[in-house]
């Protein structure tokens, strides 16, 4: 059974032109798993919650960041895989990001040069979006206390584009969606989201079932 966010990586790297077994080793799954989805076959599991697979095997990778905070997070996966993990990458990765094991580091945090630019963020790998709230909204929409901007920023880079809604609903957001990566001239290979509730739920981060095909 693929999670959500494996479904649309799957979908995703399927049309980058990886082959079914690359995209198999990747999320560390069978290929006719794989295969099944791809074709519609097979569909993830409504379900708003699971169990994060990766839970059994934090305080191993805390004790590894901590003699290194510096591990790749690939490194960590092909480790916790030996011992026994059975989720995919995306799923494991997402769960050092939600439980925060990697400890903060000074030097990263303030370093502009290769550990972040090149390391974390080479170019074409992310596009982070966030809505803000700005005042004064054009009087054509009524009485609203404030307008929306969507802001879709490249992490390598940090060239952003951004687009002015009257909500943060769904439809908007969808909308806002496909007009801020026209304008960046195409997508990222990743879309980065801070628990924004039309697109995750923000207890789990689990990818809601309304925004998968958004995302595929």
């Amino acid at each position: 059974m693929l999670t959500r966010e494996e479904d649309v990586d799957a979908h995703a790297l399927r049309r980058q032109g990886w082959s079914i077994s690359a995209i198999a080793r990747h999320l560390g799954r069978d290929r006719k798993t794989i295969w099944a989805y791809l074709n519609g076959e097979r569909v993830p599991e409504n379900r708003r919650q699971g169990t994060d697979a990766s839970v059994p095997f934090l305080d191993y990778c805390r004790q590894r960041l901590a003699d290194d905070p510096h591990v790749w997070s690939t490194t960590l996966f092909d480790e916790v895989k030996s011992l026994g993990y059975q989720g995919g990458y995306s799923t494991f990765t997402r769960g050092l990001r939600r439980f925060q094991v990697r400890p903060h580091c000074d030097p990263c945090q303030a370093s502009t040069g290769r550990d972040r630019a090149v390391i974390d963020h080479p170019a074409g790998e992310e596009i982070q979006f966030d809505w803000l709230e700005l005042p004064d909204p054009p009087a054509v929409w009524g009485a609203r206390a404030h307008a929306h901007l969507l802001v879709g920023a490249l992490a390598h880079s940090g060239r952003w584009r951004a687009v002015l809604a009257e909500s943060e609903d769904f439809p908007h957001l969808v909308q806002g969606l496909d007009a801020v990566v026209r304008q960046l001239g195409g997508t990222a290979r990743r879309w980065r989201f801070d628990r924004m509730a039309t697109v995750c739920y923000p207890s789990s981060g689990q990818v809601t079932s309304s925004f998968s095909p958004v995302a595929k």
